[in-house]
C-alpha cells in the first residue's frame, strides 16, 4: 500500500485511539491517559503497515483489536506492584470493607489491624498500595477495560468472521500458515523470515501473496449468497491443492462446531 493511502488510513482512523483511551481512562484510575494514547496511537500506525484489503477485514476491525492489545500491554506495564503488594492491598481493603459493613462507619487503623493481627503501620502501607496500585488484567476479579466500538449485533458478526478466519489460516498448507502468522499475527518482516528459512525475499513474498489468495477464495466461498455458485478462485494453486485445503477447512469447522455443542450439552 502506498504511503500515502496508509497515512490516510491513521488519519481517518485516529478517533478510535481517542475513544478507546477515554474509555479505559474513565474504568481505571492512576492511569496516564498520554502514555495509553501513545501506545494506542503506535498501535494504529503499525495496523496501517500490516494491512491487506484483500483479506476482507475492515481497517476499522483490524486497527482496533491491534489498539486494544496495546492498551492491555501498557496497561500491565503500569502495574509496578509486585504479587506479594498487591496480595497485601487486596487483603487490608477487604478487611476495612467487611469492617465498614459490620460498624456501619469507616473503621480506625487500629481496628483493621487488630482483626488482621498486625501492626497499624502495615494496614497504612496496604492501604496506601491499595490507592496507588492497578489491579492485575489476569485476575479474575479485574476490570472490563477492553473497549470495542462495536453494537452487539456487529460484535458478533465480527466475532463469527475473525473465527472463520483464524480457522483458514490453520487449514493452510504448513509453510504458507507458518509464513502468514509470522507477518500478520507477529509482527515479523519478511526480511527477518527469508533468513530464518534460508531462502530469497522474493520467495517468501509469493508464499505470502499465494497464502492471501487462498484466504481470500476460502471468503468468498463461505460468504456467497447463493450457496451452489462457485467463485472463480483467485489463488494461483492447483486444483487438487484448493480442493484439499477446501476440505481441511471444512473437517476444522465440523471439529469446531461438534466442540461447541458438546461444551453446550456438558458431553
Amino acid at each position: 500500500m502506498p504511503m500515502r493511502a496508509r497515512n490516510q488510513l491513521v488519519v481517518d482512523h485516529l478517533h478510535i485511539v481517542g475513544a478507546a483511551t477515554a474509555y479505559v481512562a474513565s474504568r481505571l484510575t492512576q492511569v496516564s491517559r498520554d502514555d495509553l494514547a501513545s501506545a494506542g496511537a503506535y498501535a494504529l500506525v503499525r495496523a496501517a503497515e500490516k494491512f491487506d484489503a484483500t483479506l476482507g477485514v475492515p481497517f476499522g476491525a483490524f486497527a482496533r483489536g491491534r489498539i486494544n492489545w496495546a492498551l492491555m500491554d501498557e496497561l500491565r506495564s503500569m502495574d509496578w506492584a509486585p504479587r506479594e503488594v498487591r496480595a497485601r492491598a487486596k487483603a487490608t481493603t477487604k478487611v476495612r470493607e467487611t469492617l465498614s459493613a459490620t460498624l456501619g462507619r469507616t473503621p480506625t487503623v487500629a481496628e483493621i489491624a487488630s482483626v488482621m493481627g498486625v501492626e497499624p503501620v502495615e494496614v497504612r502501607e496496604g492501604l496506601a498500595d491499595a490507592e496507588r496500585m492497578l489491579l492485575s488484567l489476569d485476575a479474575p476479579d479485574a476490570p472490563d477495560v477492553v473497549w470495542t466500538g462495536y453494537l452487539p449485533e456487529d460484535l458478533a458478526i465480527a466475532s463469527e468472521r475473525d473465527e472463520f478466519l483464524r480457522r483458514a489460516v490453520d487449514a493452510l498448507p504448513e509453510r504458507k500458515r507458518w509464513i502468514v502468522r509470522a507477518v500478520y499475527f507477529e509482527d515479523r518482516t519478511v526480511r527477518e523470515i527469508a533468513e530464518e528459512l534460508g531462502v530469497s525475499h522474493a520467495a517468501v513474498s509469493q508464499q505470502r501473496a499465494e497464502a492471501v489468495r487462498m484466504l481470500r477464495d476460502a471468503l468468498q466461498r463461505h460468504y456467497e449468497d447463493e450457496p451452489h455458485a462457485v467463485p472463480e478462485p483467485v489463488s494461483r494453486s492447483s486444483a487438487s491443492v484448493l480442493d484439499a485445503y477446501f476440505e481441511r477447512l471444512t473437517a476444522g469447522g465440523q471439529r469446531f462446531t461438534r466442540a461447541i455443542l458438546s461444551h453446550a450439552v456438558g458431553v
